[in-house]
């Protein structure tokens, strides 16, 4: 129980912020669930670059790292799939795209797999009240009604709906919009003469918060927040841009040479347009920017949180769904499977999690399912493919047994991610092996007679074998999938 003195701070402290939030603000203080609340902040496309993981420096990303600093982020966390629609079925049912046949962002993961498998609504048969708004699924068309207490938000809103990633308009100025458009190679980027509010983004944001101020406290609730930014088309307000001087943009490391030792790897077209147009600068800093914007708004949904009366009962859990090349082995988007698009912030903040934690620890976003059953203390469904990282987000430093990150595109395609090697085969039965160790950019691979020099001291034959035992042990066709789970029983809550 809090002292009376404590409590009239903290009551004054919070009508103070009542009146600053304005029409979001919040009831008068309701009674706290015995379970934690959740709110899950899901960035599309969102990768590395975070100022706080250093990556890449010139990144502003202060709300991203202040949530950081109140809890523990995971330097080394990857996605199961670098594709937006299987990483997000895998994230959000916790069976990996091997177990699922989910590969790719056409296939409707709800035509696959029936009720009684996705996170939400395994806490909503618990007891959860649960909410959820913007892109958490691949598109508006594949949320499941049974899932949510309520999804509200205008489900036509483009930051749900997915957007053309190509530019129709390739103009630089129209009179009748004075935005600056452009393209580089087939990305498209524009300089908004507009604000926040005009973001697609910010009316995502404002449904969460709205959601939040409207809690009685009598459940717990799960709040999940899908933000679009950084995703394509780059088009955000042009201050977002002017943070950025294009002549201080610095390009990621790279070698032009990169693929010479991967047979069946290739530069991408893209790439080799942007390069030829010298609209590399461009692309990062576009890029750079919307990732500045969906920190903008993060930071609006945590301030709201810190200003309600639930900012001490909610776990706080922000992801990217995965990584993005911007040039990095002559690469730009997601796919494939090298570390620039496997790779993505995973922050946990709130009761029980140790505030200004970083772990090392190699995981992946896997573990979010059986991570958040430990933490509300509900049964944890016999179908997931992860594990709990719960003690890490008590200890970050602590001894990490658990398995390493695995990775899939498309069938047969697999990478696995150690604290030292990254193995990749592909179903044409190319390999590669990287040593993190000495090299982070993943430039030599060791099983190409090229790089035998910097194998010394390396059994490669042992550290094949045991990268490829970690492979998933089921490896199922989309059709496999289907025909599975077509008769498969729901778990029992």
């Amino acid at each position: 129980m809090f002292r009376p003195s404590f409590r009239l701070v903290r009551t004054a402290v919070f009508l103070h912020w009542t009146l600053l939030m304005g029409p979001w603000s919040f009831a008068a203080q309701p009674h706290s669930p015995s379970q934690p609340n959740i709110l899950l902040i899901t960035v599309d496309d969102l990768n590395h670059w975070v100022q706080h993981l250093a990556r890449n420096t010139q990144a502003i990303t202060p709300n991203i790292d202040r949530l950081a600093a109140r809890g523990t982020t995971f330097t080394r966390a990857y996605t199961a799939s670098p594709v937006c629609n299987p990483s997000r079925t895998a994230f959000l049912t916790g069976m990996r795209p091997s177990t699922t046949g989910v590969y790719g962002n056409s296939t409707s993961w709800r035509s696959v797999i029936p009720d009684g498998y996705t996170l939400p609504g395994w806490l909503k048969s618990h007891g959860y009240q649960t909410y959820g708004m913007g892109k958490l699924f691949h598109t508006s068309r594949q949320i499941r009604d049974t899932d949510w207490t309520a999804y509200p938000q205008d489900l036509k809103d483009g930051s749900i709906d997915q957007i053309s990633e190509s530019s129709t308009n390739t103009s630089t100025t129209d009179a009748k919009d004075p935005s600056i458009r452009y393209v580089a190679g087939d990305l498209s980027i524009a300089e908004l003469n507009t604000d926040d509010t005009a973001q697609g983004d910010h009316a995502t944001v404002s449904a969460a918060i709205d959601t939040l101020a409207n809690q009685t406290g009598e459940a717990p609730f799960l709040i999940a927040c899908g933000i679009f930014r950084p995703h394509l088309p780059w088009h955000v307000p042009a201050k977002y841009f002017e943070m950025y001087p294009e002549d201080q943009i610095k390009l990621p490391p790279y070698r032009a040479d990169d693929l010479d030792d991967i047979p069946h790897a290739k530069p991408k077209p893209e790439h080799l347009d942007i390069v030829r147009d010298g609209m590399w600068r461009k692309a990062v800093r576009a890029y750079l920017a919307c990732m500045t914007y969906a920190d903008t708004e993060v930071g609006r949904l945590l301030d709201a949180l810190e200003a309600s009366p639930y900012r001490d009962n909610t776990i706080v859990i922000l992801l990217g769904d995965h990584g993005w090349y911007l040039g990095e082995k002559s690469q730009w988007r997601k796919t494939l499977l090298w570390e620039e698009a496997q790779r993505m912030p995973y922050i946990w903040a709130g009761p029980g999690i140790k505030p200004g934690g970083r772990s090392d620890r190699v995981v992946d976003l896997m573990s979010l399912f059986p991570t958040l059953t430990e933490l509300t203390q509900i049964k944890t469904p016999d179908h997931l493919d992860g594990v709990s990282i719960a003690p890490l987000l008590k200890d970050p430093l602590a001894t990490w047994d658990g398995p390493p990150a695995v990775g899939t595109w498309h069938f047969n395609n697999h990478t696995v991610r150690t604290d030292r090697f990254r193995y990749l085969r592909w179903d044409n039965g190319d390999e590669e092996l990287y040593d993190h160790d000495h090299d982070p950019y993943e430039w030599y691979n060791l099983l190409h007679a090229s790089n035998v020099d910097r194998t010394k001291g390396i059994d490669i034959a042992a550290v094949v074998a045991e990268h490829r035992a970690y492979f998933p042990t089921i490896n199922r066709t989309e059709e496999e999938g289907q025909a599975y789970f077509a008769h498969r029983v729901p778990p029992t809550p």
